[in-house]
C-alpha cells in the first residue's frame, strides 16, 4: 500500500552535497547518462532550479532540489520545498521543508493546465502522467475540495479518498463542509461523490445523500431552481420561485420561475440578461401575478390579474459615436407594488408614479450639424391609475446657424452675433387608464401633433458692464384634428366634435434682457476667525411680448337661443396648446446671490484661508402685466438653499409674498395688503426640505444603495426601507459588497464601529385664505451600523407631526456567517406588517441550501 513520504529532514540534516549552487540557480536542462538514451522515456526537456542547492546522484539516478525549488515539464509546472527526480523511473516526488522553527513550510503548487493542486506531498510520473497526492488542496469553480489521498488517473479524471468540499474561504478549518469517502473528479465538468454528509463547524448532521452529483463548469450551465415552500393566512400553503435556468449562450440567458398556492393563486416571471462585449447590456424582468382572495362561492372572494415589466438597455458609447439607444422600462398595473405576492416592496409600494423611457438618436456630421432622436415614454400616476405615453415623440434640431458672422474670428456685436436654429417635435401622445391600456379605444384618443420652432435671437454688451440680450421666436403647430364647438338640442348642452384633417397655426413672440453680475466684499480683518464676506448679485430684467391672435377664434351658441357670443378655438386640447386671444406684455424682475466667507485655517501651516459657502443661491423673482387693468404684480417668489456641515446637509427652502389683500372670501382684490391693515407682503405658501447623509468615515457616502427600489421606481437610498427580492435572498440587504472587506473583519471588536444616517424633514406652510396651517410636517430617518465585523443592523422610520403618527418603519438585522449568510427583515405595524428570516450559503451552486421563511400580511386587492 501506498504511504506518503516522510517529510524531509531540514537543510542542516542533509549529507554534504556533491555540488553547491549560488543562492539561486540558472535554469539548466537535465543531462541524461549514455545508458539510457537508447530508451527515451521522456517527451521533452525538464527544466529546473532552486534557492539553497542541486544535488545529482549518479548512482541512484536522482536529482534534488532544495528550497524553492521548481520543476517545469511541457504543461506541468511544480512547486516545493524540496522537489526529488527520479529520472530513471521518469518520477518526481515533492514535499514541504522544515523551517529553523520546526515548521512546515512550502507545501507543493502542481499545476497543469489550468488545474491547480496544493497538496502536503506528491508523487507524479512524467510518463503516465499519473500522480498520488496526500491532502490535496483544489478549487474547482465555486468548490474548494481537499482529500487524505487523490489519484490522479489521466489528464482528465481524478479518484478521491477520504475527501471534503466546500464553499468556505479555508478549506483547512471550514465553517462547513461536504464529507464523502470517495470521490471522482473530472476538473472543470463534474463532481460524483458517494455517500455524503453535511458537517457544520466540525459537527456531523443528520443532511446526508447516498449519492450525489455536481455539474463543473466555468460557463453557465442550464438547470431547475429548487421552489421554496411557503405558507398564508388567505391562500394556504405554496411553493415559491421554483423553475428552469436556461443558460443560452455567453451572450444572454433566461430564467423562468413560478409561484403556486394551494387556493389557486399562482405568478409567473421571466428574468434575462444579456451583453455583447464594446456593444450593448441590459436585463429584462416580466413578472405576472393571478391572485385569488378567499374561497369561491364566499362573499369576500376575488380575483386579480398584476403584472409588471421592467427592461433596462443601456449602449456602449464607444461602438458608434453617433448613434445611440437606450432603454428604462417600468410599466405594468398601478397595484402591481401594493399586492405582489413575490417582492417586499416597501419604497415601491410608496411611490405614486411609474416611468419608462426608449430613446434612439442619431447625429448627422454635415454643416450645420443635425441631430435626430426618436423617444417612446410612459408616465403612469398609479393612485389615479392615469396613463401618459407618447408613442413615439420625433426630434429633429439643426445646429446654430450665424448668417452675419465672418468665418473666421470672434462673434462680436449685435449683428455677427445674431443666430437662428431650426427644431422639429411632432408626439403621437395617448392618454388613457389601467383598464384600457393597449386596448383599441386607447389608440382612437390618440391625438397627434407637430411643431415646428424657429429662434432668432442676439447677445451684445451695453456700456461695458451689461448683457443684453434680444430674440424672436417662430411657432407654427400641425394638428390631424381639431374641434367644432357648438350646442346640441338632444342633450340639451355643448359638446365639442371631432373634425379629422390637417389644420396649423402660426404665432410669435418677441423677448428681451438686460443683466450685470456685482460683486462686494466685506472684510473684517486677516487675524479674524471670519476674515471676509463675499456677496455676489445677478440682476435681470427681461420683456417679453405676444401678440393676440384673435384671428384663430369663432363664436358658438352656449345655450340654444341663437346667439353667437362664446369664443372658442378649434385648437382647443391640442397637445402643443392653442394660439392665444389675449395681448401679453410682461416685465420679469429677478435678483440671484450668493454669500461666501473666508476664514482662518485652523492648521496653523497653511497660508491660504479657507472658503466656506453661506449661501448657495438666494433668489428673488416677480412679474408686472404692463396690459392688466388690476392686479399687474404677480406673487413675489422668495426660493434658496445651501450646504452646510461639511456639505453633508443639504437645505432648501422657499416663500410666496403676495402684495394684494384678500376678500372675505378669499379672492385676490386690488388692494394693497398694507393698505388693507396688513404688512406689506401677505405669505401665501412656504415650505422648507432638509437632507443630512453622514457616517463614520466622512471620505465615503453615507447612503446604502436599494439598487431594486431604484428600479422600482422608489428611492435609492434605504430612507423608505430597502427592497427584498424573494426570488433571490443571497444578496445583503444592506447593499454593502463582500469584496470590499475592512482589514479589521477578522477583529473580535472594533473599537470604533461604522455607522451612517440618512436623514429627510419637510415642512409645508400654507395661508392662500388666512388658515395658516402647517400642512406638512414629517421627519424621516434611517440608520445601519455594524455591531460587531460579522453583525449588521439597520432601521427606518419616521414621524408624521401633523397625522401625529409613526410612518412606515422597518428593522433589519444581518450576520455574516462567512460562506452563509442569515438576515431577519421586519416591520412591525403599518398597512403591510411583514417579517423574514433567512438562512442560506451565499454561492450560487449550493444556493438551494437554504432555510427561508415569512410572514406577509395579507394584502387588499384593489
Amino acid at each position: 500500500m501506498l504511504k506518503e513520504p516522510n517529510s524531509f529532514p531540514p537543510k542542516n540534516q542533509q549529507t554534504t552535497p556533491e555540488k553547491t549552487t549560488e543562492p539561486v540557480l540558472e535554469v539548466t536542462e537535465v543531462k541524461v547518462p549514455d545508458s539510457i538514451k537508447k530508451k527515451p522515456l521522456l517527451e521533452d526537456k525538464i527544466k529546473r532550479k532552486a534557492v539553497d542547492y542541486e544535488k545529482f546522484d549518479q548512482k541512484k539516478k536522482l536529482i534534488t532540489l532544495y528550497n524553492q525549488a521548481e520543476v517545469y515539464y511541457q504543461d506541468i509546472e511544480l512547486k516545493s520545498g524540496i522537489i526529488v527526480i527520479d529520472y530513471d523511473k521518469s518520477e518526481v516526488y515533492a514535499g514541504r521543508i522544515k523551517d529553523t522553527a520546526g515548521v512546515y513550510t512550502q507545501r507543493p503548487v502542481f499545476k497543469q493546465g489550468s488545474n491547480v493542486v496544493e497538496p502536503d506531498s506528491i508523487r507524479f510520473n512524467f510518463k503516465t502522467k499519473k500522480a498520488l497526492v496526500w491532502n490535496s488542496r483544489t478549487d474547482q469553480g465555486e468548490f474548494k475540495v481537499k482529500a487524505e489521498i487523490t489519484k490522479k488517473e489521466n489528464d482528465s479524471v481524478y479518484f478521491m479518498k477520504k475527501a471534503r468540499f466546500t464553499t468556505a474561504e479555508d478549506v483547512d478549518d471550514p465553517e462547513y463542509y461536504f464529507q464523502t469517502n470517495k470521490v471522482k473528479l473530472v476538473p472543470g465538468k463534474k463532481v460524483v461523490v458517494g455517500f455524503t454528509n453535511m458537517v457544520i463547524a466540525d459537527v456531523p448532521t443528520p443532511l446526508a445523500l447516498p449519492f450525489a452529483f455536481f455539474p463543473m463548469s466555468e460557463k453557465s450551465r442550464s438547470g431547475l431552481i429548487v421552489p421554496n415552500y411557503n405558507d398564508s393566512n388567505t391562500r394556504g400553503f405554496s411553493l415559491q420561485n421554483g423553475g428552469y435556468y436556461f443558460a443560452l449562450s455567453d451572450n444572454y440567458d433566461l430564467a423562468i420561475l413560478g409561484d403556486y398556492y394551494t387556493n389557486g393563486s399562482y405568478a409567473m416571471r421571466f428574468e434575462s440578461s444579456y451583453a455583447k462585449k464594446y456593444k450593448f447590456n441590459g436585463n429584462v424582468n416580466i413578472r405576472f401575478e393571478n391572485l385569488i382572495n378567499s374561497e369561491r362561492g364566499y362573499p369576500d372572494y376575488s380575483r386579480t390579474n398584476i403584472y409588471n415589466i421592467q427592461w433596462s438597455h443601456s449602449k456602449d458609447s464607444k461602438s458608434n459615436p453617433n448613434s445611440r439607444f437606450s432603454a428604462s422600462v417600468n410599466l405594468g398595473s398601478s397595484k402591481y407594488f401594493v399586492n405582489s405576492i413575490n417582492q417586499v416592496n416597501v419604497g415601491s409600494r410608496l411611490n405614486n408614479t411609474l416611468s419608462s423611457s426608449i430613446s434612439y438618436s442619431k447625429t448627422f456630421n454635415s454643416v450645420p450639424q443635425v441631430n435626430m432622436s426618436i423617444t417612446a415614454t410612459h408616465s403612469q400616476n398609479t393612485n389615479t391609475e392615469q396613463i401618459n405615453m407618447t408613442l413615439p415623440t420625433l426630434q429633429l434640431s439643426v445646429d446654430r446657424m450665424y448668417p452675419f458672422a465672418p468665418k473666421d474670428g470672434s462673434k462680436k456685436g449685435f449683428f455677427k452675433n445674431i443666430n437662428l436654429q431650426y427644431n422639429l417635435r411632432g408626439e403621437n401622445r395617448i392618454q388613457t387608464t389601467d383598464s384600457l391600456f393597449f386596448k383599441p379605444q386607447m389608440f382612437k384618443d390618440a391625438k397627434v401633433g407637430f411643431q415646428h420652432t424657429i429662434p432668432l435671437s442676439t447677445n451684445f454688451k451695453v456700456f461695458k458692464f451689461f448683457s443684453a440680450t434680444t430674440s424672436m421666436n417662430y411657432n407654427e403647430v400641425w394638428y390631424l384634428k381639431t374641434i367644432r364647438r357648438q350646442y346640441d338640442p338632444t342633450v340639451n348642452r355643448v359638446v365639442d366634435t371631432e373634425v379629422q384633417g390637417f389644420d396649423a397655426f402660426r404665432t410669435y413672440s418677441f423677448s428681451a434682457g438686460l443683466g450685470t453680475t456685482i460683486y462686494g466684499t466685506f472684510n473684517f480683518g486677516e487675524k479674524k476667525k471670519i476674515q471676509a464676506i463675499r456677496h455676489v448679485m445677478r440682476p435681470n430684467v427681461t420683456y417679453s411680448y405676444t401678440p393676440s391672435f384673435s384671428q384663430y377664434y369663432d363664436t358658438y351658441d352656449s345655450d340654444g337661443s341663437g346667439t353667437m357670443i362664446k369664443e372658442y378655438t378649434r385648437f382647443d386640447n391640442g397637445i402643443f396648446g392653442s394660439p392665444g386671444k389675449n395681448m401679453s406684455n410682461n416685465l420679469g424682475f429677478n435678483l440671484s446671490n450668493t454669500f461666501e466667507a473666508k476664514v482662518t485655517e485652523k492648521d496653523s501651516t497653511k497660508t491660504e484661508p479657507k472658503k466656506i459657502m453661506l449661501l448657495n443661491n438666494l433668489n428673488f423673482s416677480t412679474n408686472y402685466d404692463i396690459t392688466a387693468d388690476s392686479l399687474k404684480w404677480s406673487p413675489l417668489r422668495v426660493s434658496g438653499g445651501t450646504l452646510l456641515f461639511k456639505q453633508k446637509m443639504n437645505v432648501n427652502f422657499g416663500m410666496t409674498l403676495d402684495p394684494y389683500a384678500i376678500s372675505n372670501t378669499g379672492r385676490r382684490i386690488d388692494t394693497w395688503n398694507i393698505d388693507n391693515g396688513g404688512s406689506l407682503f401677505r405669505m401665501t405658501s412656504a415650505n422648507m426640505t432638509l437632507n443630512y447623509a453622514f457616517s463614520s468615515d466622512d471620505g465615503k457616502d453615507a447612503e446604502n444603495r436599494n439598487t431594486q427600489g431604484e428600479r422600482n421606481g422608489g428611492r435609492e437610498d434605504d430612507l423608505f426601507g430597502s427592497n427584498t427580492d424573494l426570488s433571490d435572498r443571497r444578496q445583503s440587504q444592506f447593499g454593502n459588497d463582500d469584496d470590499k472587506k475592512d482589514n479589521a473583519s477578522n477583529e473580535l471588536f472594533k473599537y470604533k464601529l461604522p455607522w451612517n444616517v440618512t436623514l429627510a424633514y419637510s415642512l409645508t406652510y400654507s395661508n392662500n385664505n388666512r388658515q395658516k396651517k402647517i400642512t406638512g410636517n414629517s421627519l424621516m430617518i434611517s440608520m445601519n451600523t455594524d455591531l460587531t465585523p460579522k453583525w449588521k443592523v439597520g432601521a427606518s422610520t419616521g414621524y408624521d407631526f401633523v397625522q401625529k403618527g409613526v410612518t412606515f418603519t422597518q428593522l433589519r438585522f444581518e450576520r455574516d456567517l462567512l460562506s452563509w449568510r442569515m438576515d431577519f427583515n421586519w416591520v412591525p405595524f403599518g398597512d403591510n406588517p411583514y417579517w423574514g428570516f433567512f438562512i442560506g450559503i451565499k454561492s450560487g451552486v449550493l444556493s438551494d441550501i437554504k432555510w427561508d421563511k415569512r410572514n406577509q400580511a395579507d394584502r387588499s386587492l384593489n
